[in-house]
């Protein structure tokens, strides 16, 4: 439902709700409508790009996760020689899909790299929603676990949103829990920890001097994983922040008001170069596999050949905001560690 269609379908919602009184809150709240992104998708294959035309400044998030990482290694190792323990973070992998197993892979191999102690635990793709509960209750109790991680998305027949309200706020490492959410959204209060995707967003745009104060945002998506909790970030940072999702109208001219833009929707190169302000700085948090002549291939939300001649900075899909996500994971576990173990940088 889209334009017009959506709102009849509120407006006789709204009705029966206020005539019985029975759901008050559904027209405050607004309709709970699917994210289906209906724009004329762009063509995956990648042209032949000129060097000679290029004006961006690449952004380079591997260079930068290396200095993050580095000082990471350096405080888990104080914190081993002062304490004799160490950052410890539990994943919790249910089902076997191959893209969840990669991403457990590549977190645990980043914790071995900075001596963060890991544990995974593995669950069946059948597995009932109590015994997910009930694992993810025990790790809670659990003194040697800072953090944990449930990798989504979870099997259809789990509440997923009960499960990630069940992790304590204190080992919620991933940032999702309503508590820390919340606390991201009121102005004056700090959450325990801040979703690592968007804080790796932030910490981007900080390392590679960008302004952010004053400034026009535009973040394409609003997930709860990525979209809301930048929006609500780059607020934070005093950014005048736009939302363009599903149904919005005319996104490319919302788009060309940005001196800053975010993209993270799942759709392989679908921001233009002429969705882009010239000069503004593109985040592209995309992450998809296209079919290519080799195989497959990953390439983000943003048309890289057409953003570098049109915007003042850009980051690479893969080898932008990727590598400093996971870096934000391994921070956000070595925090949770510091205030268990009231351990303290001189």
């Amino acid at each position: 439902m889209r334009g017009v269609g959506w709102w009849r379908w509120w407006a006789a919602n709204s009705r029966a709700s206020h005539s019985s009184y029975s759901s008050p809150s559904l027209p405050l709240l607004g309709p709970n409508l699917p994210e289906v992104w209906s724009f004329p998708y762009p063509s995956t294959s990648r042209p032949q790009s000129s060097a000679s035309l290029q004006t961006a400044r690449v952004m380079d998030g591997k260079s930068i996760a290396r200095s993050i990482r580095s000082g990471i290694a350096c405080e888990v190792n104080r914190m081993k020689e002062a304490t004799g323990k160490s950052p410890g973070l539990a994943l919790v992998l249910v089902g076997k899909r191959r893209d969840s197993q990669t991403f457990i892979r590549v977190k645990l191999k980043a914790c071995c790299e900075v001596g963060i102690t890991t544990l995974v635990e593995e669950l069946p793709e059948e597995c009932m929603e109590d015994e997910l509960l009930r694992v993810v209750s025990r790790l809670n109790g659990d003194p040697s676990v800072h953090g944990i991680i449930v990798q989504l998305p979870l099997p259809k027949h789990i509440n997923e949103e009960k499960i990630l309200d069940v992790i304590s706020p204190e080992k919620d490492v991933d940032g999702f829990h309503p508590l820390n959410m919340g606390n991201l959204a009121m102005k004056g209060r700090e959450p325990l920890f801040i979703p690592c995707a968007p804080k790796s967003c932030i910490e981007l745009l900080l390392r590679s001097n960008v302004e952010i104060i004053g400034k026009r945002a535009v973040v394409i998506g609003r997930s709860k994983i990525v979209g809301l909790p930048t929006s609500l970030l780059l607020q934070r940072h005093h950014a005048t922040v736009s939302t363009v999702h599903a149904f919005t109208r005319n996104p490319e001219q919302i788009t060309r008001e940005a001196d800053i833009l975010v993209a993270d929707i799942g759709i392989p190169n679908i921001v233009r170069g002429n969705w882009l302000k010239p000069g503004a700085v593109v985040v592209d948090m995309g992450t998809n596999q296209v079919k290519d002549s080799s195989g497959f291939r990953i390439t983000g939300d943003v048309y890289y050949e057409e953003a570098i001649k049109v915007a003042s900075a850009v980051t690479p899909v893969p080898g932008g905001v990727g590598p400093i996500t996971i870096s934000m994971l391994l921070s956000n576990t070595l925090d949770s560690a510091k205030r268990a173990l009231r351990f303290t940088t001189k």
